[in-house]
């Protein structure tokens, strides 16, 4: 009797450095054959901190506090109530990213056509991440979440539609599919991770090497105002003053909807030729 498994249900293989090129093109074709299923054309990508909870946790938190200290202030860690009340006024963060998704996912479920379009998408955590997939499900809408696997990191939230939770090894894979469906992108305040997939965009978009335009909001004035500031690269000449035009910025959920529905309806829709309508392409970067 033959014991010896086949290649590719050898999974001690499959774990080894020689099965890597096995491992990076499973986590391509499997995201792309489950996109297919589920009838995904294209996607709106929100980015952000995961430690940005929404009002009720950050509100119920800072009341723990208070109440532990039974009221008195001599009481308190005023350093932990500091915190906890900044917390509370980040969460507004977690509220405005929760109704934009939910407006963007009723405005999209309203288009004519067979397939899911600017499917809100977001790396599958907490924070920000949590608000996107929740608001979009809260319109009835589909919504993926794109998680990486850590020894240290967040699960998945509980808002993702079922079948489009992804789990990621490589950091390239995950993001290459925030990049290959999308057509807008949001970006909430948020730290080293959220800057990381910000600039990967920005230059893709600065090289052409996307198909189309990736419409690029801010979401946060005061924020980004203090964390990103570029003109001095213009001034040293490391960048043109044209990519400043690579990106909006927002402060309400009005004003972010208005630019991505604009957008998407003036660099997406109206672009499309009949054929783009009855197949889901989901490919966006150029070869």
């Amino acid at each position: 009797m033959n014991n010896q498994p086949l290649a590719y249900l050898n999974r001690e293989f499959l774990e080894s450095d020689a099965g890597r090129p096995v491992r990076i093109l499973s986590e391509y074709l499997e995201p792309l054959r489950r996109f297919e299923q589920e009838r995904i054309q294209d996607s709106v990508v929100f980015f952000g901190s995961a430690r940005t909870p929404s009002r009720a946790r950050a509100e119920a938190a800072l009341a723990a506090l208070v109440q532990k200290s039974g009221g008195d202030p001599a009481g308190r860690d005023e350093a932990l109530v500091e915190q906890a009340r900044r917390a509370v006024d980040q969460s507004r963060y977690y509220e405005d990213a929760r109704e934009l998704a939910r407006r963007l996912t009723t405005w999209s479920r309203a288009l004519d056509g067979p397939f899911h379009r600017f499917v809100v998408c977001s790396g599958g955590g907490p924070g920000i991440m949590e608000a996107a997939n929740r608001g979009a499900r809260e319109a009835g809408g589909k919504t993926i979440g794109l998680n990486i696997r850590l020894p240290f990191e967040q699960g998945p939230n509980p808002y993702i539609s079922p079948g489009l939770h992804f789990e990621f090894h490589y950091f390239f894979m995950r993001k290459f599919w925030f990049a290959y469906l999308a057509k807008a992108l949001v970006v909430f305040p948020g730290g080293f991770g959220t800057l990381d997939e910000l600039f990967e965009i920005l230059t893709l978009e600065q090289t052409e090497k996307l198909s189309r335009r990736i419409g690029v909001i801010l979401y946060g004035r005061e924020y980004w105002d203090r964390v990103l500031h570029l003109e001095p690269m213009v001034d040293e000449g490391t960048i043109s003053p044209e990519d400043l035009n690579l990106f909006s910025r927002a402060d309400t959920p009005d004003e972010a909807f208005d630019i991505l529905t604009s957008h998407l309806t003036e660099h997406v829709l109206r672009q499309e030729a009949p054929a783009d309508q009855r197949a889901p392409k989901i490919a966006r970067t150029r070869a």
